[in-house]
């Protein structure tokens, strides 16, 4: 198994990619400890990776807030003695909302959850990953970091902020031993973007632009995820992963 001994972190963990990250982590061998705001999801990604005989563990995180990263992390450290793998996926829409119509409530909110978490992770996975020379820290962005068009003003702010992060966290801790990157999924199929789906007329507007002339899967990222976790990128730090069915190529 590819992550074998290995204890995670995952944010968002209660549903679509990072419930699905979490469940292949585990079937690749590693401890989990889940972080989700919405407590019947955590619950129901933890029962999933126990069942199937993996270790989980749940907590219930706001990635916004300083004390429940801190209390997310140290659950990881006191259950299962390290932390080696950090994945800053938690993350909310802004439903296309132009500059125009954006409020400061709409900005605060997506700000605090997308950028704000993240930065938060970062700074408290390497607090234990710096001890042990070693690490990796996965951020999850979007095609949206990397242009235009793919999310409303808010949301795009935020994700090109995450890939930033990426880039100069990468730079900051590469001597030690520690990777750092991101994934930037394109139209992947979750609970955020299922009403986005939802017509037919939708989802052709969508798939248009992609040349696979599909949208992407859950698991397709998590699959992503799992190499960036293990030992065969060990050589790759700062960089971003899109995973999109080639829409960025177009």
């Amino acid at each position: 198994m590819r992550l074998e001994n290995k204890v995670a972190v995952v944010t968002g963990a209660g549903s679509g990619m990072g419930r699905a990250i979490a469940i292949a982590f585990a079937k690749e061998g590693a401890k989990v400890v889940l972080g989700e705001l919405i407590e019947e999801g955590g619950r129901e990604t933890e029962r999933t990776i126990k069942e199937a005989g993996g270790q989980a563990v749940f907590v219930k995180t706001d990635v916004s807030k300083v004390a429940d990263i801190d209390k997310l992390v140290s659950t990881a450290v006191k259950e299962f003695g390290k932390l080696d793998i950090m994945v800053n996926n938690a993350g909310i829409f802004d439903n296309f909302t132009s500059c125009l119509d954006a409020s400061e409530e709409l900005y605060d909110r997506v700000m605090n959850v997308n950028l704000k978490g993240v930065f938060l992770g970062c700074k408290r996975a390497l607090q234990e990953m710096v001890k042990q020379h070693s690490g990796k820290i996965i951020n999850t962005a979007s095609i949206a970091g990397l242009n235009g068009m793919a999310g409303g003003t808010v949301y795009t702010a935020s994700k090109h902020g995450v890939v930033g992060i990426t880039r100069q966290v990468a730079c900051e801790v590469a001597s030690l031993g520690i990777n750092v990157n991101a994934i930037c999924p394109g139209a992947i199929v979750t609970g955020m973007t299922r009403d986005l789906l939802g017509s037919p007329e939708q989802q052709e507007a969508i798939v248009a632009p992609i040349p696979m002339k599909r949208v992407g899967q859950p698991e397709e990222i998590a699959d992503a995820a799992v190499f960036l976790a293990s030992d065969e990128s060990s050589y790759i730090t700062g960089t971003t992963l899109v995973v999109d069915g080639g829409w960025r190529a177009k």
